[in-house]
């Protein structure tokens, strides 16, 4: 048997090979054997040339698995695959109640049976969620400022905050779950959620378990306040708490999900950013 540690140099700020090699201090009874994520094509390509009882680590943050699961079916895989987080919000780990601490975790469960998201003629399955609204607003300022530069850690909640206060205006929106539509003025956020987390430890769906029997989605919508109330109710949302506000935050949970926009917005998938979205649906796998 072999370990494989596949990782993502570019990962938390470009520190991904650096992080990955903390597993030689973890799995120090294992011969490891360390692979740039860039070294094949595609991950097809690497699990054909594994033995049966050969393990793979991949390395990496949520965008590293949203990767893996959209370029691999991860269903007909029959090697152990394993997951340590090396990138900068690391929500899927969170959501599995794990810490720095923790060594590699096996996450094939984890793997299959994941929702899809259409937008903007593109189909895509999704590890944690789709962020529509004011999140999908932070992965366009978070890329930009990627983009001139520097290792500074991206912080979401700053981004938030100031786009609350000054940047990002809020839309009318349309949301039909299961065939039901509901109608909703200044909405603020509008994700719809296979975990718990995003945008690096906010909670917008507290009850959802992505493991759950149905296969349900949850989403939710911060809307109907201004400005600073919306900022004053904001960071209830890294507890979960925000959603006992009944007032300004609606929940829904279903299998089919399509939500509407009076106008085009940034959208975020597992941490991507897809411009200029007006409509997105999601639809849940079979359970």
């Amino acid at each position: 048997m072999k370990t494989f540690v596949i990782y993502n140099k570019k990962a938390n700020n470009n520190q991904g090979a650096k992080g990955a090699f903390k597993i030689k201090d973890i799995w120090v009874h294992k011969d490891l054997i360390y692979k740039e994520l860039n070294e094949f094509s595609t991950y097809r390509e690497l699990f054909d040339s594994l033995d049966p009882d050969d393990e793979v680590v991949i390395c990496g943050g949520d965008g590293t698995l949203n990767y893996l699961v959209n370029d691999l079916d991860c269903a007909a895989v029959q090697n152990p695959i394993f997951y340590f987080p090396t990138g900068s919000g690391n929500d899927f780990w969170h959501d599995l109640g794990k810490s720095a601490e923790n060594g590699p975790a096996q996450i094939n469960p984890y793997l299959v049976k994941l929702p899809t998201v259409h937008v903007n003629g593109i189909s895509r399955k999704f590890i944690n969620g789709v962020g529509y609204g004011i999140d999908g607003y932070c992965c366009e300022v978070s890329d930009k400022q990627r983009a001139a530069g520097g290792n500074k850690p991206i912080n979401y909640t700053s981004i938030a905050i100031k786009g609350l206060l000054f940047h990002y205006q809020p839309t009318r929106a349309s949301v039909t779950v299961d065939g039901v539509t509901h109608t909703f003025e200044k909405v603020w956020l509008a994700p719809t959620m296979n975990g718990r987390f995003y945008g690096g430890g906010m909670m917008p769906t507290p009850g959802q378990n992505r493991l759950n029997h149905a296969r349900t989605v949850t989403t939710m919508l911060m809307h109907s306040r201004g400005k600073l109330l919306t900022l004053a109710a904001f960071p209830a949302i890294f507890k979960g708490e925000h959603v006992h506000k009944t007032d300004i935050v609606s929940v829904f949970t279903g299998r089919h999900v399509r939500v509407s926009f009076d106008r085009p917005v940034p959208l975020q998938i597992d941490g991507e950013t897809i411009l200029s979205v007006s409509t997105y649906e999601v639809e849940t796998a079979q359970p």
